[in-house]
């Protein structure tokens, strides 16, 4: 049967071809593009070529400015802006042009040498004949070996997508939960421990520990170092120092590399040794965890009736069949979208740190997915942020189920008979057991727990406490402590 559906399906019956019109195989470049358009600025093919013209045009200009080399020019202001407009302006022109050079170098960096090289050639054309820039074709690429470019337009790239991309979607998340750790601070909910009723809190301090925990996360990737080196074939300057031997080569490459704002790696191999990126993915997997965390309990507690989905938020179809059903379709889209997130950015991270040798070439294709890996995970944010803003609090669903539960006040009872044992009161021997007897397997109401608190022969101060109290105020300190992390702001 399968092999005659794909017959049926090929375009030697006359289907059209799907794939020659362009469609997209990624989910994130169809379906989802709007939602993670952003980062393809930085961390898609063409975001990669853009950045590694960047760095090329910038080292060009650091060893002219520097007199590195012997008999080079100094390069004019107009020069310096003609070079740089390269990467400023660069465009679906330049992407094609790319294209073209790569098809005969079958070499990427290769291709974005040559690209530089023609826009040097091209420089008379608009500065004028004195232009000493098409002279200047054996300086693009000096002393480089292609990691040299690509581990610095990584490291730009990725520091982008992370602080203009990554980092506001998961504030935006963020934004949420400190809103929602507000809005229900003193909305008592029945806990469940192990799925089954337990002390009571609020949903506001339920939300206030996702706010908390996230913020830890997104504090470590803001401190996040972005390392890069350029140091040649095997990381020894071993070209540049019989090349120009007077030069001193690892100040320069500092210089260079902190000037395009990241942290000089002074020892590698050929390659950046990418530790640096295995600490973020595992920085951003664990936040996204967190998140994932979320939305299984905010799945959880839809289908409890703590939280009512607003209809005209979720949309209009649940169900292609049940017309009764609002589905909690974000939060299964963000858990779904952060599994494949956290797959991939585990992968990257424990592939990345191992190269053979002085090199090999695993990193070149992993690293290729490092924008699927941040793009599922700011689908899911995206989602879970809608999902959010899409509920409300029910709080007379959650206090009927406190007071369906008056049996949980049996840990409050219990303490309460130890402190008071310890202060010299007498008839207060076993309270757990007394209180496992009388709650465990029994429905225990509030008539049935206050005659039992006032058969205790409590001192009356304790048992007056006990009695007043009801499930949906023995939350302890939840209400103050859903303030704690907008204060903590």
């Amino acid at each position: 049967m399968s092999a005659n559906w794909i017959s049926l399906f090929s375009t030697d019956h006359g289907y059209a071809d799907l794939a020659a019109s362009g469609e997209p195989l990624s989910p994130l470049d169809g379906r989802y593009r709007a939602a993670v358009a952003p980062l393809a600025n930085y961390l898609s093919e063409a975001g990669l070529n853009r950045a590694r013209i960047h760095v090329e045009i910038e080292w060009l200009i650091h060893l002219l400015d520097n007199t590195v080399l012997p008999g080079a020019p100094t390069l004019t202001d107009a020069e310096r802006d003609y070079l740089r407009a390269l990467p400023r302006d660069f465009s679906a022109d330049h992407i094609k042009r790319l294209g073209e050079f790569e098809a005969v170098t079958r070499h990427d960096v290769k291709a974005v040498e040559y690209l530089i090289r023609e826009h040097l050639e091209k420089a008379t054309g608009v500065l004028g004949p004195d232009s000493s820039l098409p002279h200047l074709r054996e300086v693009v690429h000096i002393f480089c070996t292609s990691e040299d470019i690509n581990n610095l337009a990584y490291a730009l790239t990725i520091k982008a997508g992370i602080e203009q991309v990554w980092l506001p979607a998961a504030r935006e998340l963020q934004a949420r939960l400190l809103r929602l750790a507000e809005a229900g601070a003193d909305a008592p909910m029945l806990a469940h421990t192990h799925g089954q009723p337990a002390t009571p809190v609020t949903m506001g301090k339920e939300m206030a520990v996702f706010a908390h925990r996230f913020a830890r996360q997104l504090a470590r990737i803001e401190n996040t170092e972005y390392l890069g080196k350029i140091n040649g074939a095997t990381g020894t300057w071993a070209a540049h120092v019989v090349s120009v031997p007077n030069a001193d080569w690892p100040v320069l490459a500092r210089n260079f590399v902190e000037g395009l704002g990241l942290t000089w790696n002074p020892l590698t191999t050929q390659i950046e040794s990418h530790d640096w990126q295995a600490e973020l993915y595992s920085d951003v997997a664990r936040a996204g965890r967190i998140a994932h965390n979320l939305a299984t309990d905010c799945w959880t507690y839809i289908s409890m009736g703590y939280f009512h989905q607003n209809l005209a938020a979720q949309g209009s179809t649940g169900s292609s069949t049940m017309p009764h059903k609002v589905n909690p379709i974000r939060f299964e889209n963000a858990e779904a979208n952060l599994e494949v997130s956290c797959a991939l950015l585990d992968s990257l991270a424990s592939t990345l740190v191992t190269s053979r040798m002085q090199r090999d070439l695993t990193d070149s294709t992993t690293q290729r997915n490092i924008g699927v890996g941040l793009g599922h995970s700011i689908l899911a944010f995206f989602n879970l942020v809608r999902g959010l803003d899409g509920i409300d609090i029910d709080v007379n669903r959650m206090a009927a189920d406190l007071d369906a539960n008056w049996e949980v006040l049996g840990e409050a009872v219990q303490q309460v008979m130890r402190t008071a044992s310890i202060a010299g009161a007498t008839g207060m021997t076993n309270p757990y057991e007394r209180l496992k007897e009388l709650t465990r397997g029994h429905e225990v109401g509030a008539t049935e727990m206050r005659e039992f608190i006032a058969g205790l022969g409590l001192p009356a101060k304790e048992e007056a406490r006990l009695c007043a109290l009801t499930p949906a105020t023995y939350i302890g300190l939840s209400t103050e402590m859903a303030h704690w992390v907008n204060d903590e702001r």
